[in-house]
């Protein structure tokens, strides 16, 4: 993998891990909002609450059975499951819907507690002090903090349990049977000298005094029947101070669920578009490899074409002269008056002209341009051959030939294909010690391509030499040509293919053939 394949892999994972973490992080937010509007959504219940309070209050008391009828009719289940009025001591006074769990005296004070199924809020607003001026209309010391919840009986303990208290609304103007002012009536009647202000024997008015202005309000604050440890014991036991409220949270899990799915979607396309953007570099990558390697080719055969003009005509001029020595050597060997020593030097001239030839025909075969003739060859049959044509050389060292078991079939040029194999085998019988191993794998890679390996445990090739060796006319053996490798890239490039040398651990070298496209 090349560097800039591994930038590019790099750009695109850190782009997926950006784009996830910027969907938790929205995830996050819509579960944060929805959870801020069910807490404004309590808060407009809590309100709603106020003005129910308001609106059933009279001179600071409140009827237990009205207020418990009112709070009824707020509770919706699935959306506000319970209310409860609280008193100072964080006691229920009146309470509607389901039970509400209330934390245990000592504990720590929470005003918000998450369930699985539900929120409980505890205390939204103080109506003690919120509710001081809209509730008893007055700032004046003493003045109670909270209205008193009182069930029908308390209401009407002073008066007959059959019917409500009696109502003073006056009487027509002129009527001078008017009735009395009723009882409660707590100042002096009008133009009496004799009853000061503050007298205490008359019972208390328990409605309000137009005439007295808003002093009026505190002194018809306490309920007339209860006594100032009786109203003050009230105050503590039944006065209402706060509230609870229990939210469904299914309006959360809704919204949440909603939103998840939506960012599952975008994050499955999100990693769609990844994995396709990286298969797409992927397919550039291997088309520009491709490009490459047939640039290659090309180079290389525009120039093995000029020379071969040029090897043509070394062939011509050097090899019939040759030719002719040879002939001349070998007749001076067979004459019969010839010493020994002029025969041996004759058959020496024929070596030498056998020796040149072997050099001008690799040559030639170097400098030949190559025409790949595919057809499907079968790897293991192909090593089988060229291994019969170097039977004498590996039992004249007693080399050890292993041969892969898997059948794999290619698209290649037999003939180029065998020399190519026959050269390798040949390079690596001449580098093993007397009683070496050759080792010759092919495995398939992906569905399309094979890769062939030729392993010997030989002294191996030095790493800065691993590039040189495939030039031409360079070799470690003294009577090698240095061609071998050479015309084994050749035919190698000219399929499209790729060789290398590898280390061989733990000795050896390894030429791996790549890229061998498998015959359908």
């Amino acid at each position: 993998m090349t560097r800039r394949s591994v930038f590019i892999y790099g750009f695109l994972a850190a782009a997926w891990v950006l784009v996830m973490s910027w969907l938790a992080a929205e995830h996050f937010r819509v579960q944060k909002s929805a959870r801020e509007a069910l807490i404004n959504r309590a808060k407009d219940i809590s309100s709603t609450v106020g003005i129910v309070l308001r609106s059933q209050q009279h001179f600071g008391v409140i009827s237990k059975e009205r207020m418990e009828s009112a709070l009824q009719g707020l509770v919706r289940p699935g959306e506000l499951n319970a209310i409860a009025l609280l008193n100072i001591g964080g006691e229920v006074v009146v309470s509607a819907g389901a039970p509400v769990a209330l934390p245990a005296r000592g504990a720590v004070r929470v005003t918000e507690r998450w369930d699985e199924d539900s929120v409980t809020l505890i205390n939204l607003v103080d109506l003690g002090t919120n509710m001081d001026r809209t509730i008893t209309g007055t700032n004046a010391p003493g003045t109670p903090s909270a209205p008193i919840v009182l069930s029908r009986q308390e209401l009407y303990r002073p008066f007959d349990t059959n019917r409500p208290p009696p109502e003073y609304r006056g009487s027509p103007p002129g009527d001078t049977n008017r009735p009395p002012p009723p009882p409660e009536y707590r100042g002096p009647a009008m133009g009496d000298t004799n009853t000061s202000a503050n007298n205490t024997n008359q019972p208390p008015y328990m409605g309000r005094n137009r005439r007295h202005g808003p002093d009026s309000r505190q002194r018809s604050s306490r309920p007339f029947w209860m006594s100032e440890e009786e109203y003050k014991s009230a105050i503590n036991k039944q006065g209402v101070h706060g509230f609870v409220i229990v939210m469904s949270t299914h309006p959360i899990r809704a919204v949440s669920n909603q939103d998840l799915w939506l960012r599952t979607i975008i994050a499955f396309l999100a990693g769609v578009s990844v994995f396709g953007i990286g298969l797409a570099w992927r397919n550039l990558a291997k088309s520009a490899d491709l490009q490459i390697r047939l640039v290659r080719a090309r180079e290389q055969n525009l120039h093995l074409k000029e020379m071969n003009l040029a090897a043509a005509g070394l062939a011509h001029e050097t090899r019939n002269p040759l030719n002719i020595v040879r002939g001349l050597a070998q007749m001076i060997s067979k004459q019969g008056e010839a010493s020994p020593e002029i025969r041996k030097q004759s058959r020496a001239i024929v070596d030498e002209a056998d020796r040149v030839t072997a050099q001008l025909n690799e040559f030639i075969n170097y400098s030949r341009p190559r025409e790949v003739r595919r057809t499907k060859v079968q790897l293991n049959q192909a090593v089988g051959e060229v291994a019969r044509a170097l039977h004498h050389d590996l039992a004249e060292k007693n080399v050890q030939l292993r041969t892969g078991q898997e059948q794999i079939a290619i698209d290649a040029d037999e003939q180029l294909l065998r020399q190519a194999l026959f050269n390798l085998l040949f390079n690596a019988i001449q580098a093993v010690e007397p009683g070496g191993t050759i080792q010759v794998t092919a495995q398939k890679v992906s569905p399309t391509e094979a890769t062939l390996d030729i392993r010997d445990d030989g002294p191996g090739v030095p790493a800065e030499l691993r590039q040189e060796i495939f030039k031409p006319y360079f070799t470690t053996n003294q009577k090698g040509t240095g061609l071998g490798l050479a015309v084994v890239q050749q035919n190698v490039l000219a399929h499209g293919w790729e060789i290398a040398c590898l280390p061989n651990e733990p000795k050896g070298a390894i030429f791996r053939l790549s890229h061998l496209h498998l015959s359908v």
